[in-house]
């Protein structure tokens, strides 16, 4: 009885440290999801995704926020309107707001919204890369950790690490079923091994049985045919 207790204690125990396993594998994924959701799915939706590197537009866009920008056409750009767009012919993108528009020759003047002067060069209408829609603060340094080493390596490995920890407890569970079904056909092939050395002895008690019997009668009968001769020989 305490050795059946204990058992049901430590089952109990193991219950409730799976559930609060679940709990927090499903949080996990979930987040890990969510990040994803943000860092790729955007660009199927036809974002382009740009991490904030310098405070030149904050307070609008704070360094280490993730901005999301949608491709636009330069005529739907205004004044007032923040644009992304390639800095120079190294390629570097920036973030400003606009600030005049030459559409004469198809310039646009920009601005930080924490610098005090305007941006030296115009930026011509090829140079658009589109309008910000929305941002996200601090997923940025998320986005650009996990794009350099050693972040992208530890990443994988979080993320296998994680898959394995999700489906670990399944995979015990399956191999622990496994183990009792296999217990169960050994108890079961014992059984009946058993079963059929009982049969096999029931039968050759049977056998004797009816072979003693058989000699009983045949005993009976020789008494019988000895007795029935002393009498015919004492009236000769």
């Amino acid at each position: 009885m305490p050795s059946r207790r204990i058992r049901e204690e430590k089952e109990k125990m193991m219950e409730k440290l799976k559930k609060v396993w679940n709990v927090i594998s499903t949080v996990l994924v979930v987040i890990v999801v969510a990040i994803a959701v943000f860092l790729v799915g955007s660009r199927i939706a036809g974002f382009r995704v740009f991490t904030v590197l310098t405070p030149s537009m904050e307070p609008a866009y704070k360094v280490g926020s993730l901005i999301y920008v949608k491709k636009t056409a330069p005529d739907k750009i205004k004044v007032g309107d923040p644009i992304t767009f390639v800095l120079n012919e190294d390629l570097v993108v920036a973030t400003h707001r606009v600030v005049r528009i030459d559409a004469e020759n198809k310039h646009f003047y920009t601005k930080g919204d924490a610098n005090n002067v305007e941006d030296q060069d115009p930026v011509h209408f090829n140079n658009l890369i589109g309008r910000p829609v929305f941002s996200i603060p601090y997923l940025g340094y998320v986005s650009n950790w996990i794009q350099h080493s050693p972040g992208i390596y530890i990443t994988v490995a979080a993320g296998v690490l994680l898959l394995v920890a999700v489906f670990l407890p399944d995979i015990i569970k399956g191999i622990r079923r496994g183990d009792q079904n296999e217990r169960k056909e050994v108890t079961d092939s014992g059984k009946s091994a058993q079963e059929e050395e009982l049969e096999k002895m029931r039968k050759e008690l049977e056998e004797a049985k009816a072979q003693l019997a058989a000699a009983k009668q045949a005993q009976e009968e020789n008494a019988r045919d000895l007795t029935e001769e002393d009498k015919k020989a004492d009236d000769t």
